[in-house]
């Protein structure tokens, strides 16, 4: 076997949004597999804001991109040659893998499409894959929600806030999130029932008033995907013993120096609160219960969810910016 494909790999360290003087695109071949790998052609690939973090030096849950490494990133397609145990040629996989045409995997952290699915293949990088099963097992989970708390959600037109307030919802909560856009907050209220939806481009200056109105009972659950000054604001209105789920800070991804704050974090102390970071790597022994839990509330017509994919394997960088211009409306993935 001798064949060839495309992939993005990381040529310098971005400062801001990545450009493609900083990830850049290569030929690399395969000229045979070894025992226990497997080849994938790969039909879609994940475009997530914690990329960007991986893309950095900084230390974080995984290690950074080796400059010279392929782009990380979760992806679904078709095994084309197999010497792994577990997976056979013809097989569809989901898992961590790059922005590349095919990929190479030694099997790490890589699941199997149900043969009898019903559901197209992007659901499982977005409802079913890591982003739905964030959403799923951070508010079923992680939150320690309880019926008639108050959720409120950060980010919520996106992927991991719009699945996670709607189960909130199904849990019988009031949930009000925060979006940043008109049309976001629309959608958000008036298809997906958040109780209240506040649009913190317009309300800036005032947030912490604005979440104070929308949340008369105070907050139990701040599920933060941005940090900044969302977060500042939410603290000042928390309630005595009240948590806060830290899955990501979108906010500052693109930084050039040192972020100030959180400024309000003695709220903690004052309200008796916790903070508990949240990984859906912890969760992994459990996806295939997530996952079909997922698919029987859809099923049931109890959320929904907007996906947008992007088509064209060059198109993959101005896609992933759309991430941080806050353009993107649902999860964001890349059509081979």
């Amino acid at each position: 076997m001798l064949m060839s494909y495309s992939q993005y790999y990381l040529e310098q360290r971005p400062q801001g949004p990545a450009t493609d003087k900083d990830v850049r695109v290569r030929t690399v071949e395969v000229e045979a597999l070894n025992e226990g790998q497997l080849l994938i052609k790969n039909d879609y690939f994940s475009l997530d804001p914690a990329i960007r973090g991986w893309m950095s030096d900084e230390p974080s849950y995984m290690p950074p991109i080796a400059l010279g490494d392929v782009i990380r990133s979760s992806t679904v397609g078709t095994v084309v040659e197999s010497r792994h145990p577990d997976f056979a040629k013809g097989d569809i996989v989901y898992g961590l893998n790059g922005w590349e045409e095919y990929s190479l995997s030694d099997g790490y952290f890589l699941t199997k499409v149900p043969k009898d699915s019903p559901f197209p293949l992007h659901y499982y990088l977005s409802v079913f894959g890591a982003v739905g099963l964030t959403a799923y097992f951070g508010i079923t989970d992680a939150a320690d929600l309880k019926p008639g708390e108050t959720l409120l959600m950060s980010a919520a037109a996106g992927a991991v806030g719009s699945l996670g307030g709607q189960l909130a919802k199904n849990m019988g909560c009031r949930v009000v999130g925060l979006a940043g856009s008109e049309e976001k907050c629309q959608w958000l209220k008036a298809d997906l029932g958040f109780d209240a939806v506040i649009n913190y481009k317009t309300e800036q200056g005032r947030l912490n008033d604005a979440i104070a109105e929308a949340c008369p009972n105070g907050v139990d659950v701040y599920f933060d995907n941005v940090g900044g000054d969302i977060l500042d604001a939410a603290l000042l209105n928390l309630n005595s013993n009240a948590r806060v789920v830290f899955c990501g800070s979108i906010s500052s991804y693109n930084a050039n120096e040192p972020v100030p704050g959180p400024y309000n974090y003695w709220q903690i102390l004052a309200k008796s609160a916790t903070v508990k970071g949240f990984l859906i790597s912890s969760y992994f022994e459990r996806f295939e219960e997530g996952a079909l839990a997922v698919a029987e509330l859809l099923e049931g017509g109890k959320i929904e969810f907007r996906d947008e994919i992007i088509e064209g394997f060059g198109n993959t960088l101005t896609a992933f910016n759309k991430l941080f211009d806050g353009s993107n409306k649902g999860k964001l993935m890349l059509k081979l």
